[in-house]
């Protein structure tokens, strides 16, 4: 969810270059069960402008309206919502809100955090009472130990109770190909907040505005890339259209140890692609061949480029999650333990 604070900060800085103050609404505890879990936020500006969400949409006009009176005295306080009665869940949401301000020091330091790919903690002070007043906040802390509150000249009542929240870098996807189905499947997976690299062919390059949402654009060949990065929190999709070019790319993909290579084609192409590629590289490490999905997406039925592009990311979704795919009304319990 490290998207989501990435633009909860941008704006919020962007809303303090227009003389705004930010309030930040967290939610910090949770008795029961909630459409969405500890860790999500919400910005509101001083114009009660907002960014992000703590549920469904349900709460968040409850919370813009207890948020006005940190506006007037600067004070955090915890609130609560009870969606037993309200919404039909089982739960009762911790609310912390507070005044939200972002330094220059903070902004650079989480700018340079994202692009290094960082591994982030979030430590929120609070305690588990309704409508209560007093010394909380948060503060968000770097791999180097640097830690920046979230408002002016704060000093927190580190006795109270305390939520943690590790946010690992934003999920990556390098798509192989630029054809029309490789741009729909970026398109999907920005509006997932993922960081998309798109590698296309060297004689028939592409550019960043021929893929809404991507992060670059390069034109390549599989005998001169250098793959970087995509070894952990990252999966590789391979839609060139050019069994040869496929092949290769999986062969240079083999001296790394990715999670998920999703392979485009036909089951005949796949077994076709595997078997070759036994010949060529007999001594393959067993976890690099589980780690290829081809076909690559999963059994829904799909047949437009968005569709596949959806069983694709479900299917990505499925592996890193370590979920077996079916139907939520199957299931016993609750959806998340």
């Amino acid at each position: 969810m490290i998207h989501e604070l990435k633009e909860i900060i941008q704006q919020a800085f962007n809303n303090q270059q227009k003389g705004l103050k930010n309030v930040l609404a967290s939610v910090v505890f949770l008795e029961g069960s909630s459409y969405r879990k500890p860790g999500v936020r919400m910005l509101i500006a001083e114009d009660l402008s907002t960014i992000g969400a703590v549920s469904g949409g349900c709460v968040e006009k409850e919370i813009i309206h207890r948020a006005k009176s940190v506006f007037n005295d600067n004070q955090a306080k915890i609130i609560t919502y009870d969606g037993r009665y309200r919404l039909g869940c089982e739960g009762i949401l911790y609310i912390l809100i507070e005044p939200f301000y972002v330094e220059n020091e903070l902004f650079n330091r989480f700018s340079d955090a994202i692009k290094r790919r960082e591994i982030v903690e979030i430590q929120s002070y609070f305690i588990k009472e309704d409508e209560a007043f007093g010394n909380f906040g948060s503060q968000i802390v770097f791999p180097t130990q640097e830690a920046f509150a979230f408002r002016k000249n704060s000093s927190f009542e580190k006795e109270k109770e305390i939520f943690t929240q590790i946010l690992k870098p934003t999920f990556k996807l390098l798509i192989i190909g630029g054809e029309h189905d490789a741009v729909k499947l970026c398109k999907i997976a920005a509006n997932l907040g993922w960081e998309i690299d798109i590698i296309t062919s060297a004689k028939d390059p592409k550019t960043l505005k021929d893929f809404p949402g991507a992060n670059s654009v390069i034109g390549e060949t599989p005998e001169t890339i250098q793959f970087e990065n995509i070894e952990e929190n990252s999966a590789i999709v391979i839609m060139n259209h050019s069994y040869i070019q496929d092949l290769k790319y999986v062969m240079q993909l083999s001296n790394y140890q990715p999670k998920y290579i999703g392979i485009l084609g036909a089951p005949k192409r796949g077994e076709r692609l595997l078997n070759e590629l036994f010949e060529l590289k007999p001594d393959l490490n067993p976890d690099f061949l589980e780690a290829i999905y081809t076909p690559a997406g999963l059994h829904i039925g799909a047949q437009t480029p968005e569709e596949i592009a959806v069983s694709i990311i479900a299917e990505i979704l499925s592996v890193f999650n370590k979920k077996e795919p079916f139907s939520l009304r199957n299931l016993k319990g609750k959806i998340h333990q």
